[in-house]
């Protein structure tokens, strides 16, 4: 299911700076397909991205949006995101910071996002609450890697399964998981 993505036109020069940077936690393409499926299902939306990496995720959500949308990414190394401001910084509809994403969850204004990706521990593992508030009713909230992954460290696995019950207990949200690309959880705030 990878013939059809169309993706990114940035998508090929971020992915090589990636492999250079030696960067091992890429976001992988049929998330970024459904990231954009998702900008593009919220025109003139308000997005956040809590970790940026590279830009991989950025690029596909970037590519769905309209031109009334805005993405905010926030991510705390500098060097990754710097490959992120290189090819995709000149888009005026994104804003990169560099930032530690806990703190940054702590300064957004309660449900002003459309849709959060949380690809960092912050956000996802750490700061969940915090992240679920920023949620606008009928706002996404997407996290991937659910499935085993050869990158993850010792002891995260017994994590995936705590934060699947977390989502799945809120009673403000309408969660499916899907075992597909990565593993996927999308969790919509239903009031």
């Amino acid at each position: 299911d990878l013939a059809h993505l169309n993706p990114p036109e940035t998508l090929a020069a971020i992915l090589e700076q990636t492999a250079n940077l030696g960067f091992s936690m890429p976001s992988e393409p049929r998330t970024g397909a459904m990231l954009r499926a998702l900008a593009a299902a919220k025109p003139g939306g308000r997005f956040l991205e809590v970790g940026t990496g590279t830009g991989l995720a950025t690029a596909w959500l970037l590519d769905g949006m309209d031109r009334n949308a805005r993405l905010t990414s926030v991510d705390i190394d500098p060097r990754s995101q710097a490959v992120a401001r290189e090819f995709l910084g000149g888009d005026p509809r994104l804003q990169l910071v560099t930032a530690d994403a806990a703190g940054f969850l702590h300064q957004q204004n309660p449900r002003s996002f459309d849709l959060v990706f949380a690809d960092s521990m912050p956000g996802k593992y750490g700061y969940l609450d915090e992240a679920l508030a920023l949620l606008r009713p009928g706002g996404i909230y997407v996290i991937d890697d659910m499935l085993p992954q050869a990158n993850w460290p010792e002891g995260h696995a017994q994590k995936v399964p705590q934060l699947m019950s977390a989502l799945a207990s809120r009673p403000d949200f309408c969660i499916v998981s899907l075992a597909w690309s990565s593993g996927l959880m999308l969790a919509v705030r239903s009031h």
